[in-house]
């Protein structure tokens, strides 16, 4: 018998995918001490956008916050027609390229890359990148290893983002068998959350934000109402205004909505997912404001957590620019002077800013996720 120690042991612990991508990267380097830097990127379907999600190489990044679309990044599109991988043993053949991307990976000093496109069930998810300082560092015996990583990498992320479908799944059943949602519903959810990956992403400097936070703003945020499932059909569609009583059993929404996501995370076994206390917070602190008059809890400024006050201004420009039983949709200009209004009272000024200050992407977001082209 002798002792064996196990590289990968940290694997066995409840580590968020960045941190276990960056404990995986640390065993592959023992044997392939080149390899400078693992990064993941994600692909969106419905806009046909690959988005950087999670890396292993510290502060030495230099693609933070990036997204493109796959149409400007044709030779990573070949690589989904030939269902192959890339290896670029000499990154200067690259050096003139015209895509940022291209460009940034460039300045930073890369000399070679290895590309392997990721599946789900034969789904196209996304891309592992591996790069290198050196040239020729990617051969075909180092690359026999190397792809047994890439796999378990790919596996851990078809993993996590599996969970969070099931959760997704789950929600959106129960939504349809208590038949409460309205039809604008599926589009509001669209809009809403990719204007809070929008928020977040102009915010990302200011409070130290990474992609895997930024991407999780985006995928849970459609959450955030799960509570309604609670709420009456003659409260919640009602066309005129609330009365005091209705509107307490409305307000109500918020923790029944976190007592909705604990009981699904407990029961379909997803406690393991990360970010899920982001989740929680995004579900129960929507609706708080920051002078202290909103609900749950009256939480007041930064003590309402940073996610819940995102995810709050977008919902509610969204909600202020749609068609609801109540109201129709205002236009962008009088939702934004709402905004302005409501900034430092209601709505965090930062988020309500970082929104405003991107309004080109607002109106893309609109047209491609309008109720009449969903």
């Amino acid at each position: 018998m002798t002792d064996h120690k196990d590289p990968l042991k940290d694997l066995n612990e409840t580590l968020t995918i960045r941190n276990k991508l960056v404990s995986t990267h640390k065993s592959l380097v023992e044997q392939f001490p080149f390899i400078s830097r693992i990064a993941v990127a994600l692909y969106d379907p419905a806009t046909n956008i690959l988005k950087t999600y999670i890396h292993s190489s510290g502060e030495d990044n230099p693609l933070d916050h990036y997204e493109s679309l796959l149409d400007d990044a044709p030779s990573l599109k070949a690589l989904l027609d030939k269902a192959l991988p890339r290896v670029v043993n000499n990154l200067v053949t690259f050096e003139n390229g015209k895509r940022k991307h291209t460009q940034r990976i460039g300045r930073q000093g890369y000399a070679a890359s290895y590309t392997l496109p990721m599946y789900s069930d034969g789904v196209f998810i996304g891309f592992l990148f591996f790069n290198s300082y050196e040239k020729d560092v990617f051969t075909e015996s180092a690359l026999k290893q190397i792809d047994v990583y890439a796999h378990m990498i790919s596996l851990m992320v078809v993993n996590e983002m599996s969970a969070i479908k099931t959760l997704s799944a789950a929600i959106k059943t129960t939504n349809k068998l208590t038949h409460i949602r309205d039809p604008e519903t599926g589009s509001h959810l669209d809009r809403m959350s990719r204007y809070s990956r929008l928020i977040a992403q102009a915010l990302a400097d200011e409070f130290q934000l990474d992609d895997s936070y930024i991407e999780h703003i985006f995928m849970f945020s459609p959450l955030h109402d799960i509570g309604k499932i609670g709420i009456p059909d003659n409260i919640l569609l009602k066309a005129g205004k609330l009365d005091v009583s209705e509107k307490s059993i409305m307000d109500s929404h918020a923790i029944k909505g976190r007592e909705i996501i604990d009981d699904l995370l407990e029961n379909f076994g997803l406690n393991h997912i990360d970010y899920k206390d982001m989740l929680r917070n995004i579900v129960e602190h929507h609706h708080e404001a920051v002078n202290g008059k909103g609900y749950p809890a009256g939480q007041k400024g930064d003590k309402i957590p940073l996610e819940a006050r995102i995810v709050a201004v977008a919902d509610v420009f969204d909600a202020l620019t749609s068609v609801r039983p109540y109201k129709k949709a205002w236009s962008n200009e009088a939702a934004i002077k709402t905004l302005h209004e409501l900034a430092g009272e209601v709505l965090d000024k930062s988020c309500v800013n970082a929104l405003l200050s991107n309004m080109q992407e607002v109106e893309k977001i609109q047209q491609q996720f309008s109720a009449k082209n969903i």
